[in-house]
């Protein structure tokens, strides 16, 4: 189950109710105390976390002297059916639990009055049927269920014992149900029994806080490595069982001499004793793991970033341990702060494998910060404003330009004013294959720039952007700063055309100095070497055989002989992009015919920021 969105109302900073959509990366940005980490910690409550504790504290202090506080999801993703019991299979949609629009949206509600919480209670929001007499049959134990049943006439020939056949038979009785949205509660009969199949399906929630201590004495690192204790002590129980009994053997031995001796002082109180354990060993106990680093350095003394980096880690495991041991499908990550003690060149290298997390099939990824320089890093599509109103109320605003503005000013993001020239492209993926291209290249020729590093190029994707190029983008084409286009050239059209062509022609009408490029080849995976790409996916995918060429669609090809579209949970076309293109070498670009069209494009850069 993937969230799509988050519902809070009346909790904490946030009166009234906020909706704020997610997707695979949402990022919260925002100064100080806005709210960011209250929907954290909203989510940890759903999710019922170990952090996740909500009291009296948690309402709004303007949400009045009667009211409610709701934490809710609406998720996407859906599982195909639900097991109500041994041979009672049914469909969300079947039993009217989802939106008008085919969702699943869940809430978690406490009335409150007198600034006191009551007991939480379960509710699906859903489409449901509001006809009189039909309303309610979610609630319904089987006898009423047989006895509405019996009286329209539609358990003939359907299994009466079963509540699901029952509610199917009865609202199939009718052509119009008038569904209207309806909270439903899901601690009744049938809807209790759905409830508790569908909390099994709901995503792993891994929360990792801001405000720690980041030593290896931290629970998120002491939790896995006991873990691996307990799991390394099960391996080796019968060889525990016979240090056992042997210990047992000798120490009896030595208390039986030892009442044998007392039996010549006093018979009496020899015969009174006897030799017990009380208790057997606590293997677990015995052994503590500490981490060192270079120099047997613990990591207690090492920089306060490499600490987090280390802790971020065993987060990661953890929630993946987690994931696997409770048979989730999805997980989610909600890291506050990941700057938080990184040099600049480590935030980006985060944020980098953040974005390449929340591309990992069954990920998403929740991010806070403040920081203009992280903030820049942030995907456009994925930024989320927190702020505050006229009456100090806590809004998350969805990004526009007008949003990106007021962040970029909130933040103070400021245009790079050292770019000369801006390299677009179609997609992220265009760009990890060129770097990895630029820096082979390199290698073999110093004179061409180091675009990856190189402040006077900027990369735009077409399909968006991160918040710095959006910054950039509107004040460099002020500027008519020249711009390097590359773009896949694609199957050709029936008419003899390519889909970019007019774009392409159009860049270079321009009297900018702006050049546009298609791919002599079909897409840029067409430039790879076959020996590069089997060295990146043999492992998942064993030794892939077809005949690669200029015009062949390289990711179908692979999943025709594989079956898949996705390897170890990534996407086949970040593999080919980013590991396929890292293990590409000159000679397998000369192999390609790829060499000089490819330094053609870096000399034309390297001319424009000249």
């Amino acid at each position: 189950m993937f969230i799509k969105e988050i519902i809070i109302k009346n909790f904490r900073g946030y009166q009234g109710e906020q909706r704020i959509p997610i997707g695979a990366l949402t990022a919260f940005i925002g100064k100080n105390d806005a709210g960011k980490s209250s929907i954290f910690d909203a989510l940890a409550i759903f999710f019922e976390h170990p952090l996740g504790k909500i009291d009296n504290s948690d309402i709004n202090v303007r949400a009045g002297n009667v009211g409610e506080l709701r934490i809710g999801c609406v998720f996407d993703d859906l599982p195909p059916q639900l097991t109500i019991d041994e041979t009672s299979v049914t469909t969300l949609a079947d039993e009217h639990l989802l939106t008008a629009d085919g969702f699943l949206e869940l809430h978690k509600v406490w009335e409150f009055s007198d600034a006191t919480l009551k007991k939480g209670k379960i509710f699906a929001v859903a489409n449901h049927p509001t006809l009189t007499g039909f309303s309610d049959l979610l609630a319904k134990k089987n006898a009423e269920l047989r006895t509405q049943g019996n009286a329209l006439g539609v358990t003939t020939g359907i299994d009466t014992r079963s509540n699901v056949a029952l509610r199917r038979a009865i609202w199939g009785s009718q052509t119009n149900l008038n569904p209207q949205s309806t909270d439903l509660q899901l601690d009744k009969e049938d809807a209790k029994a759905i409830w508790e199949q569908l909390s099994s399906y709901l995503p792993e929630y891994a929360l990792f806080r801001a405000d720690r201590p980041s030593t290896d004495e931290d629970l998120e690192v002491q939790d896995p490595l006991k873990v691996a204790i307990k799991q390394a002590l099960e391996e080796v129980q019968d060889e525990l069982a016979a240090v056992k009994d042997k210990v047992k053997a000798r120490a009896l031995d030595v208390a039986n001499r030892t009442i044998d001796k007392l039996s010549d002082f006093d018979a009496t109180l020899a015969e009174q004793l006897l030799p017990n354990f009380r208790a057997d060993p606590k293997w677990d106990t015995l052994f503590k793991i500490t981490l060192s680093g270079d120099d047997n350095i613990p990591v207690n003394k090492r920089g306060s970033g490499v600490r987090r980096l280390i802790l971020f880690s065993f987060f990661r495991a953890e929630a993946e341990r987690l994931k696997s041991a409770h048979h989730k499908v999805n997980i989610i990550y909600a890291i506050e702060e990941p700057e938080t003690a990184q040099h600049p060149n480590n935030q980006r290298k985060i944020i980098e494998a953040l974005q390449t997390l929340s591309s990992v099939e069954g990920c998403q990824v929740l991010l806070t910060t403040h920081v203009p320089a992280l903030a820049s890093l942030i995907p456009v599509a994925s930024v989320r404003h927190v702020t505050t109103n006229a009456t100090n109320q806590r809004i998350v605003k969805v990004a526009d330009d007008d949003v990106l503005k007021d962040v970029a000013t909130d933040l103070g993001i400021i245009p790079d004013k050292r770019v000369r020239t801006l390299v677009c492209v179609e997609g992220p993926h265009d760009i990890q294959f060129l770097k990895h291209i630029n820096k082979l290249c390199r290698a073999a020729d110093p004179t061409i720039p180091d675009i990856a590093n190189d402040h006077r190029v900027a990369f735009i994707v077409l399909g968006g952007s991160t918040l710095q190029e959006w910054v950039n983008q509107r004040y460099l084409k002020n500027l008519a700063i020249p711009e390097i286009h590359i773009y896949d050239r694609d199957q050709q059209r029936p008419d003899g055309t390519y889909k970019y062509q007019a774009a392409k022609d159009a860049v270079n009408a321009r009297t900018d100095g702006s050049r546009g490029y298609l791919t002599q080849k079909r897409e840029l995976e067409n430039y790879l070497h076959i020996d590069a790409i089997n060295e990146a996916l043999s492992a998942h995918a064993g030794t892939l055989a077809f005949t690669l060429d200029d015009n062949c669609d390289v990711e179908t090809e692979i999943f025709n002989l594989t079956g898949q579209r996705r390897f170890d949970r990534r996407s086949l076309k970040h593999w080919l992009n980013d590991d396929a293109a890292a293990k590409m070498t000159i000679a397998r670009l000369q192999n390609r015919n790829s060499y000089t069209e490819i330094v053609d494009w870096f000399r034309e850069i390297s001319r424009k920021i000249a």
